[in-house]
């Protein structure tokens, strides 16, 4: 995959990793094993055993004297350092590096990581500070989905398909785009909601929608390509809805959402769960429509509130190059 090339991606929070737990990820076509040891250091490797191919990730961790672990091939139970090296058997002599680990950049629970190509784009500061400030609630919304991350971001910024993606979850009859600031790589949109009023039937099935008003008053700041921050303010609490995108493959992208708070209410403690279950729902909806578009239908329609998509397709097509910012209202 050329495209998007020498940006940051967030591969996984730390809570993501169990202990001597490997988990597989996928970033521009590449598979990875990533473990945890008990000492809490993170280490990722290619996927594939160099012997004969099996997956890294469907082996284990074994804990060596000093605390640090390995993993362990799944099919003659080779074990491989977070270098990439081995003992054969029948040798008391360690190799040299068969696979090269993945380069990580860790700060403080987040794992970021450019896929061992040239930075371009410096990560931001913001997922420091959000996590020094707020509550963090958890992850939610972890989906593989086979579409292209073109598609992907597309969706993501289309402020528009509330009304029909997610029409009987939030039930939003109307969006205005009130502002949007294009900052290059960077934007913020300010958005209006109106949305019908939920029954109590409603509430009692999902007790998040106490939480929610008439009007979705809706700040959303966004990082070309790798993230959507959803800024949220209630009288309950103040929320950090961390939306996290990955290309996997060239068909076949990856979400998770992480998920923090700050409460003004005693109330607001007792949301928590329902509130990963709401964006569950929500991310679950956005990954079933992107599984039933046709992505190169050639476009005849142009809707109002469409600058977010604008400004996915002018970075998408220039990246890395910043282009001199135009979009905002």
């Amino acid at each position: 995959m050329n495209q998007l090339q020498g940006a940051p991606w967030l591969l996984a929070h730390r809570s993501m990793l169990k202990p001597n737990q490997p988990k597989k990820i996928s970033l521009l076509g590449n598979d990875y094993v990533l473990w945890q040891d008990i000492h809490s250091k993170i280490s990722a490797l290619p996927n594939a055993c160099p012997h004969m191919g099996a997956m890294l990730s469907e082996g284990w961790c074994v804990t060596q004297t000093d605390g640090s672990s390995v993993i362990a091939c799944p099919f003659h139970a080779l074990e491989f350092n977070h270098s990439g090296c081995t003992v054969l058997p029948g040798s008391n002599k360690q190799t040299q590096s068969l696979l090269k680990p993945l380069d990580l950049i860790i700060q403080g629970d987040f794992i970021w990581s450019y896929g061992d190509h040239e930075p371009k784009i410096s990560i931001p500061s913001i997922m420091n500070e959000i996590a020094a400030e707020y509550e963090f609630i958890g992850v939610t919304g972890e989906r593989s989905i086979p579409t292209d991350l073109l598609s992907l971001l597309l969706n993501m910024h289309d402020y528009n398909h509330q009304n029909g993606t997610h029409r009987d979850l939030f039930e939003i009859e109307q969006v205005e785009v009130k502002q949007f600031i294009d900052e290059g790589l960077h934007s913020h949109a300010y958005l209006s909601q109106l949305r019908k009023q939920p029954t109590f039937r409603d509430i009692l099935k999902n007790p998040a929608q106490f939480a929610l008003p008439k009007v979705l008053e809706a700040h959303l700041e966004n990082f070309f390509p790798f993230m959507g921050l959803l800024h949220g303010e209630d009288k309950l609490l103040s929320l950090k809805e961390c939306h996290f995108y990955l290309p996997e493959s060239d068909r076949q992208s990856r979400v998770f959402v992480l998920m923090y708070m700050k409460a003004h209410s005693p109330i607001a403690h007792l949301l928590k769960n329902n509130l990963l279950r709401l964006i569950d729902v929500v991310v679950e909806q956005d990954a079933k429509i992107l599984g039933k578009i046709y992505p190169n239908t050639p476009k005849q329609i142009k809707l109002n509130n469409e600058v977010g998509m604008d400004w996915v397709k002018r970075n998408f097509e220039n990246f890395p190059t910043v282009v001199e910012p135009n979009l905002s209202r």
